[in-house]
């Protein structure tokens, strides 16, 4: 959540700040603004609601405000205070001299601020940042140098936090330090450019230096020099990017949502790539780092994950028991931070997060290390912060997902569990017989989400039909449970409407009282599963409530016809790899209702891409 964007250098300040917090939305945000320096004056422009409101403010800017050599821009996602000009970034410190933006939150803001207030301090806004401007302005006062205001506050912050930093009586200069939260540097050719997420550097540079927790920078236009906190110089550690920038571009869909849903078949194939190379020869995944003699001595497995990436996790959990028999437990991180756990040095923990900055995620990863578990994190930013506490590191190869609405980063994510219980139970010894069918059916995976994504036109039309219903009831069975979650979830994320997914056993045990001819019933079912005949009774049930019935199939059964109003089917598949297919078309669902709707489907209201907070 929340994006940053500083920059110094001869081009157009202000545009270039707009040009990144523009390639920043997907992170989510209700408000934005800028500070700009020019011949020792900071001048701040915020407004809230959707960049173009700030732009509008900047357009007046006159062609001398339009000189300015240094600024800093930031998109806020509330945590502190509501959405209002007052509360969003940037902040000032009381006398004006110092400029800030910051990502994540400081903890111990409250007793910061009572301290400051006992000075005489006056705030102005709701925020935690404004209590750090505050800090440094304090400290600058007393040793006139910026950087080392900043190095002697950052040891009173608690939580975390990315800040960016100007100065009136330092031009030529921003100061940016980090902990626990996003931050790069880009190091251009006599400028050089500041951010939470590479999409906001890629048009300036290719060159970047990531920023490690605790580490202040002070960047000019032609140098950048890193300490710690106690003065201690770090050299520089440039490294080039491979991000192109078709992968931040809408490549001529409506919404990078639809895109991203279009890029799953080549995504799959990427990562099928080098793996699979024969169905009788063991799966390649160098990446997992553990021995196999350790992997085999392990008794338990932790999946832990947040949101679509937890759903992810559940089928993981179906798949590492049944193809190798360990015990394997799913919990939410902001479950499993806060209880007394038995993870131990004969668990291993797997973390799921798309970003990789997931504060909840990151938060359980340390804990579960610190009891001696073996970690293994499955990420689509092998760069961020989850990764320094991983043993071992699986990308997901996703390439940047610029809907907030994860989708194409889901399907990786499931990938990569598969390809890991295959892994597993081929190191352990155990379900040997059944392996080559499953990875000659995985190969032709990509194939049949091909032919899915085919039938789009046909779910878009279904889609039309039922965007009229504000409650939906979503149901599922084995591996294919969290797979309704998932499409229950996709539905409130860019909709509104209220869709809640079930055990299809447990509806008649409650969620039945819900349904009527308003509330359709969305189901998955898949032949071949001895659940298959029960998750039909459970259908016919809620049809005798006068329930609208979907479902998502692989069944040629014309039957179905007779009980089912809207029937949405896909290729011929075994129940075990069903779930990389049957969500395909409750993400099409998804997307095409909130189309109809005239919802903002990259953006949904109150939703952040990278959840950086507990």
């Amino acid at each position: 959540m929340c994006g940053i964007v500083g920059y110094i250098g001869d081009s157009n300040v202000e545009k270039v700040l707009m040009q990144g917090l523009d390639s920043l939305k997907y992170r989510g945000y209700d408000s934005a603004g800028v500070a700009l320096y020019d011949n020792g004056n900071i001048k701040v422009f915020k407004a809230v609601g959707k960049l173009e409101n700030l732009q509008n403010k900047l357009s007046a800017l006159s062609d001398d405000e339009k000189r300015a050599s240094m600024g800093i821009g930031h998109i806020r996602w509330a945590t502190h205070g509501s959405a209002t000009e007052v509360n969003a970034h940037p902040h000032l410190s009381m006398d004006g001299n110092i400029a800030i933006v910051h990502n994540g939150i400081i903890e111990n803001y409250k007793e910061l601020k009572g301290e400051l207030e006992a000075k005489g301090y006056v705030f102005k806004s709701q925020t935690d940042t404004e209590v750090v401007a505050y800090l440094i302005g304090d400290e600058y006062k007393k040793v006139g140098n910026l950087k080392v205001a900043v190095q002697h506050i950052i040891p009173r912050l608690k939580g975390a936090y990315a800040l960016c930093i100007m100065c009136k009586d330092e031009g030529g200069k921003i100061v940016v330090v980090r902990k626990n939260a996003p931050l790069v540097i880009g190091i251009g050719n006599g400028e050089n450019i500041v951010a939470s997420d590479i999409p906001a550097i890629i048009s300036t540079t290719s060159n970047i230096v990531y920023l490690n927790d605790d580490e202040v920078a002070v960047v000019k236009k032609d140098s950048v020099e890193i300490e710690d906190l106690n003065g201690n110089k770090i050299p520089l550690n440039i490294q080039k990017m491979s991000i192109e920038m078709d992968a931040i571009s809408k490549m001529g869909y409506k919404h990078y949502m639809l895109k991203e849903i279009y890029e799953q078949p080549n995504i799959v194939r990427n990562l099928l790539c080098g793996r699979i190379t024969n169905v009788n020869t063991p799966i390649s995944l160098d990446e997992v780092k553990i021995s196999r003699d350790a992997l085999k001595q392990l008794s338990r497995v932790q999946i832990i994950a947040c949101g679509t990436s937890l759903h992810a996790g559940q089928i993981g959990r179906y798949l590492i028991e049944d193809l190798v028999g360990v015990a394997t437990e799913v919990e939410p991180a902001s479950e499993y931070i806060y209880r007394k756990n038995t993870t131990d040095k004969n668990s291993l923990v797997i973390a799921i997060s798309q970003s990789g900055e997931t504060a909840d995620t990151i938060t359980a990863v340390r804990q579960a290390r610190e009891k001696g578990a073996y970690i293994i994190v499955i990420t689509n930013r092998p760069d961020s912060n989850i990764t320094r506490y991983a043993d071992s590191i699986l990308n997901v190869n996703a390439g940047i997902e610029v809907s907030v609405a994860a989708t194409k980063s889901y399907t990786a994510q499931l990938l990569t569990l598969y390809l890991f219980a295959i892994y597993f139970a081929e190191v352990k010894g155990v379900s040997l017989d059944r392996l080559p069918s499953i990875k000659e059916e995985l190969v032709s995976i990509p194939v049949k989400m091909e032919e899915v994504l085919s039938s789009d036109a046909d779910i878009e039309k279904k889609a039309e039909a039922l965007s009229k219903y504000q409650n939906f009831v979503y149901i599922g069975r084995g591996v294919n449970l969290p797979t309704a979650m998932e499409g229950a979830l996709k539905l409130k994320e860019i909709s509104y409407i209220n869709a809640n997914a079930y055990p299809a056993g447990e509806l008649k045990h409650g969620p039945i009282a819900l349904l009527d001819e308003n509330m359709p019933v969305v189901s998955v079912l898949i032949p071949g599963h001895i659940s298959y005949d029960k998750t039909i009774s459970n259908c016919e049930e809620a049809r005798a409530r006068g329930a609208k019935l979907i479902t998502i199939t692989s069944s040629d059964d014309k039957e179905l016809e007779k009980l089912f109003d809207v029937i949405i089917r896909i290729p011929v598949v075994s129940d075990m790899l069903s779930p990389l297919l049957a969500v395909i078309p409750f993400q099409l669902l998804a997307y095409h209702i909130s189309n109809f709707l005239g919802k903002d489907v990259d953006q949904p209201r109150n939703l952040a891409k990278s959840v950086t907070v507990e």
